[in-house]
C-alpha cells in the first residue's frame, strides 16, 4: 500500500474519533476511604483512518495510547465525545453503545501474544471463536477449511492447528493473534504494540506480515508503538500522544522529516543513528523533569513543564490543534510558526 493509493481513498474516511476522553477513578492516597482522583487517561483526542491507511500511535509510556485503541473498540469506559464507523456513531458517552457492528469490522491484536490466547483452547479452536461469536453459520468442514487458509496465510500450516499455545514460541502465538483477527474479515484492525514482547528479528517478520496482509486484504490499521523506527516503516499518518493529548498529527514524512511539535523533537533526538559519525554530530534535545502525573496535569499545555520552548501563555490555556503545511498537519503548539 503506497501514499498514491491511500490518497485515493482519502475521502472514505472508515472510523472519525471526535473528542475522545477516557477517565478513571482512582482512590486518593491509595485508600478506598480517602475519595477519588479523576486520571485523565485520554483527554479530548479526535483524528480519523482512512480506508487502506495506517495510523501509528506514538509516545512515552502513559501517555494514551493503548487506553486511546481499547477504548476505539469498547473495552475502555468512554467518558464524553465519539467515536464514528462509516459515519455512524457507535460508541457514546453515558454506556450507551451499539457495538455489534464495530465488533464485527474492527478486530485488535494483542500486545502480550501469549496471554492473549486462552490456554484451553487448541489453535483451532482459537482462531475460528470469532466465526462462532458472530454467529456464521459454517458446516465444520468448511470452518476448518477457513481456519487452515488463514493459519497458511500467516506463515503456520495445518500441523499448528491441534496443538496449544503454550508449545509456541512468541513470534508463532502473535501469528496466531493475526490470525484470529482477520479470520472474520474486518476491515480495521487495532495492533496494540504487536511486536514489542519479541526479539528484533521476530519484529521485522510480523511487521512484513501485517504490511502484505494490509495489501492482500486491504486493511486499515491502527498501530501503536513505542519503536519510532517500527512506527515509520509501516504507517501513512503519525499521531504524537502526551499525558493523554494529542501533541502533533499529520503525513509521516512530515512529523518525521520537518516535526513542528517540540515534543515529537525530542522524541526524534532520542532515536540512536547506526551512522557512529552522523551520531556524533547529532544535536540531541533533552527534555527536563519528568511527566507529570495523569491525576495533577498542568494546566495550559500538557507538555510545557518540560518543553524548552515554553512561555507563561502555554500556561493559560490548552492549545488548539492548528494546521500547517501542504498535507495539513496538525499541531497543539502556540509557538508553531515563530519563525
Amino acid at each position: 500500500m503506497n501514499a498514491t493509493s491511500v490518497a485515493s481513498n482519502e475521502a472514505t474516511t472508515l472510523l472519525s474519533v471526535e473528542q475522545l476522553k477516557v477517565q478513571f477513578g482512582v482512590p486518593r492516597g491509595g485508600y478506598p476511604w480517602s475519595g477519588k482522583a479523576t486520571l485523565r487517561a485520554v483527554d479530548g483526542v479526535s483524528f480519523s483512518v482512512r480506508r487502506g491507511e495506517t495510523v501509528g500511535l506514538v509516545g512515552e509510556s502513559g501517555c494514551g495510547k493503548s487506553t486511546l485503541a481499547r477504548a476505539i473498540i469498547g473495552l475502555a469506559p468512554v467518558a464524553s465525545g465519539s467515536v464514528r464507523w462509516l459515519g455512524n456513531e457507535t460508541v457514546l458517552p453515558a454506556g450507551r453503545r451499539d457495538t455489534s457492528r464495530l465488533r464485527r469490522d474492527v478486530q485488535m491484536i494483542f500486545q502480550d501474544p501469549l496471554a492473549s490466547l486462552d490456554p484451553r483452547m487448541t489453535i483451532e479452536q482459537i482462531v475460528a471463536e470469532p466465526l462462532v461469536a458472530h454467529g456464521r453459520q459454517l458446516a465444520r468442514a468448511d470452518m476448518q477449511r477457513r481456519v487452515l487458509t488463514m493459519l497458511e496465510r500467516v506463515g503456520l500450516n495445518a500441523q499448528h492447528m491441534r496443538r496449544y499455545p503454550h508449545e509456541f514460541s512468541g513470534g508463532q502465538c502473535q501469528r496466531v493473534g493475526i490470525a484470529r483477527a482477520l479470520i472474520g474479515e474486518p476491515q480495521l484492525v487495532i495492533c496494540d504494540e504487536p511486536v514489542s514482547a519479541l526479539d528484533v528479528s521476530i519484529q521485522a517478520q510480523i511487521v512484513n506480515l501485517l504490511r502484505d496482509l494490509q495489501r492482500e486484504l486491504s486493511l486499515s490499521l491502527i498501530f501503536v508503538a513505542h519503536d519510532l523506527a517500527v512506527v515509520k516503516a509501516i504507517s501513512h499518518r503519525v499521531l504524537v500522544m502526551y499525558l493523554g493529548r494529542v501533541m502533533e498529527f499529520g503525513d509521516k514524512r512530515d512529523v518525521y522529516g520537518t516535526p513542528r511539535h517540540p515534543y515529537t523533537r525530542a522524541l526524534l533526538s532520542a532515536v540512536p543513528v547506526p551512522d557512529p559519525a552522523i551520531e556524533r554530530a547529532r544535536r540531541h534535545l533533552l527534555l527536563r523533569g519528568e511527566i507529570a502525573s495523569p491525576l495533577n496535569p498542568p494546566s495550559g499545555c500538557a507538555f510545557r513543564t518540560r518543553c524548552p520552548d515554553a512561555l507563561d501563555a502555554c500556561a493559560a490555556q490548552i492549545p488548539p490543534p492548528v494546521t500547517h503545511g501542504s498535507n495539513a498537519t496538525r499541531v497543539a503548539c502556540i509557538r508553531v510558526g515563530d519563525g
